[in-house]
């Protein structure tokens, strides 16, 4: 019997991915639980904070431990060092020590699990133990979005957020950006007849340019001119009310921890501009910013210039890269995710980019695009 390339091929892959499983389920799985069972394989970490979270989390992996930890003990400022926090598990002192720790002791992890702080003050931390070129990993409720919206692993039924350097941020930027002007030339190329098609209607259903131009803030706070097909109708409208509307309902949603709703007057949207809008086609001319500089293919959405002078420091984090076409927050939650916690999320790509979470990113662009959920 003479098989195909394509049978042999298939047969190939399916064998591959059962023979992978098998190995893992079957065969390393449980090679691993036998290992930690008994201590033949052991990871030293740290817990950052003395809280209720951090009591919850030891007392899971001390009764439950499949993963071979051995914790050394708590870092947290308001605990005496030597003063037992769980158990026969001590506090190490203060962050000031942590470096300290780490130089003297293999410290392969830190888990930072706090509730009872700021943002600014948790970023801050996280900060520092990114530092130290450890695996640091977060349980806390203040980023508790991020387990909600995005697959993470965790510990004894506990949520962790991994937050370690995943690639050389250097080699990721060159990688990114090469990877953002070829796409983008190609998407271009490809999508022209579309292009031109868009403009063409645009000209010829209403008055006014095809592109519409509005400045926004990109990387490290720096205005830049952002493009887009015009889905309004063309008429001169004051933006001082507008702004101040904003401002008080990004305030609101802050304190408030609500969703805030994309302010659009429907009276002024054209007929092909609602198409273009529930699409995201009239986001297409932003391809022209990824080749100039401004923008990346995938990353925090820009903001206007009204709305970052009332971001707090901590909300300003996510304009420390370039802003993105598309985003965690656009696949994960648009327009159903409180302004706080798209932010969060923005903020987890930030401390997360990778080519890989990139290309996953683009790829789920594209239902988003095409069902039209939670566009405005």
């Amino acid at each position: 019997i003479v098989l195909g390339s394509r049978t042999v091929a298939v047969t190939f892959i399916m064998l591959g991915i059962s023979s992978i499983t098998f190995c893992r389920v079957v065969i390393l799985k449980p090679l691993y639980f036998y290992f930690t069972k008994y201590n033949l394989i052991k990871r030293n970490v740290v817990i950052v904070g003395s809280g209720k979270s951090s009591k919850l989390l030891a007392e899971k992996i001390l009764f439950e431990n499949f993963y071979g930890i051995n914790i050394l003990g708590f870092i947290d400022n308001e605990s005496t060092s030597g003063k037992f926090i769980y158990g026969n598990i001590r506090s190490l002192g203060g962050m000031n020590k942590l470096e300290k720790i780490v130089s003297n002791v293999k410290v392969d992890e830190i888990i930072i699990a706090t509730d009872d702080i700021d943002y600014e003050r948790l970023l801050q931390i996280i900060d520092y133990c990114n530092t130290l070129h450890l695996n640091v990993k977060l349980s806390s409720e203040l980023f508790r979005i991020i387990p909600e919206k995005i697959v993470t692993e965790s510990y004894s039924g506990i949520p962790l957020i991994d937050l370690s350097e995943k690639v050389n941020k250097n080699i990721n930027i060159i990688f990114k950006r090469g990877f953002d002007v070829a796409a983008s030339v190609l998407g271009l190329l490809v999508l022209s007849p579309l292009l031109l098609s868009v403009s063409l209607i645009i000209k010829l259903t209403s008055k006014g340019k095809v592109l519409f131009s509005q400045e926004r803030i990109g990387k490290n706070g720096k205005k830049f001119n952002l493009y887009k097909f015009r889905s309004m109708i063309d008429v001169p409208e004051s933006e001082e009310e507008h702004k101040k509307w904003v401002r008080a309902l990004i305030k609101e949603s802050y304190e408030n921890d609500s969703v805030l709703t994309k302010i659009v007057n429907e009276k002024r949207v054209t007929r092909i501009g609602k198409f273009l809008r529930k699409t995201s086609i009239d986001e297409l001319p932003q391809l022209f910013n990824v080749i100039k500089g401004d923008m990346s293919l995938v990353g925090p959405r820009p903001c206007l210039p009204y709305e970052y002078v009332v971001f707090d420091e901590w909300l300003k984090r996510r304009h420390s890269v370039l802003p993105g076409c598309t985003g965690v927050w656009q696949i994960n939650g648009r327009g159903s995710v409180s302004f706080k916690d798209s932010i969060i999320l923005d903020l987890y790509y930030v401390n997360n980019a990778t080519p890989w979470l990139d290309l996953q990113l683009i790829i789920k662009t594209f239902p988003v695009m095409l069902t039209g959920r939670g566009a405005k």
